[in-house]
């Protein structure tokens, strides 16, 4: 499905998307184009790639991240929140793990890494990326202030970025929408 016309083409991957997120986009003149999240994307034309949050197991879903492996070899910008951030990390050569309670509500704290900047933040998930798995070319960018979990990557010098918190959440805090305007800037 296409929603706006805008002069950034985006391709979204709906692994159960928040309609914020698409609602984000469209007010940044956008043009988002939401597939299924096994939809083999690789010989489309978008500008940039959104992985978006969903429910459930990383690794449940195979096509997805050979898909965005393969995307990955590329230089398009890449952003993914959630159950995104986990695939990035699957389809980089990353690891994730189950967490014993995972993390669930509004005003959840992170710290920007190598900072002592910490946003509150809205979450909902039961899987986190193994910091320590990460591929050398990728570095963790913002942990949970709880329990020092992983909270966000990116490439060290391609633009590839994603976060396990969700800075398009509604009635939850905003500190980190701003990932919105750095993504769109991207493309």
């Amino acid at each position: 499905k296409v929603y706006g016309d805008g002069i950034h083409k985006i391709m979204m991957i709906d692994c159960g998307v928040k309609y914020n997120i698409i609602r984000y986009f469209l007010k940044k003149e956008a043009q988002v184009i939401r597939v299924p999240w096994d939809y083999d994307f690789l010989q489309d034309d978008y500008d940039g790639l959104f992985i978006s949050n969903g429910p459930g197991n990383p690794e449940m879903c195979k096509p997805t991240i050979l898909n965005l492996a393969k995307a990955l070899e590329k230089e398009k910008p890449i952003f993914g929140i959630c159950l995104g951030h986990q695939l990035m990390a699957l389809a980089s050569g990353g690891k994730t793990y189950k967490l014993k309670y995972g993390h669930r509500g509004h005003n959840q704290p992170v710290m920007l890494k190598g900072t002592r900047k910490a946003y509150i933040t809205s979450q909902n998930h039961g899987f986190a990326v193994d910091d320590k798995s990460l591929n050398p070319e990728w570095e963790a960018w913002f942990i949970n202030i709880n329990d020092k979990t992983n909270e966000g990557i990116r490439h060290r010098n391609k633009p590839f970025f994603s976060v396990q918190f969700h800075p398009e959440a509604s009635s939850g805090p905003t500190d980190t929408d701003y990932l919105f305007d750095d993504f769109i800037n991207l493309l």
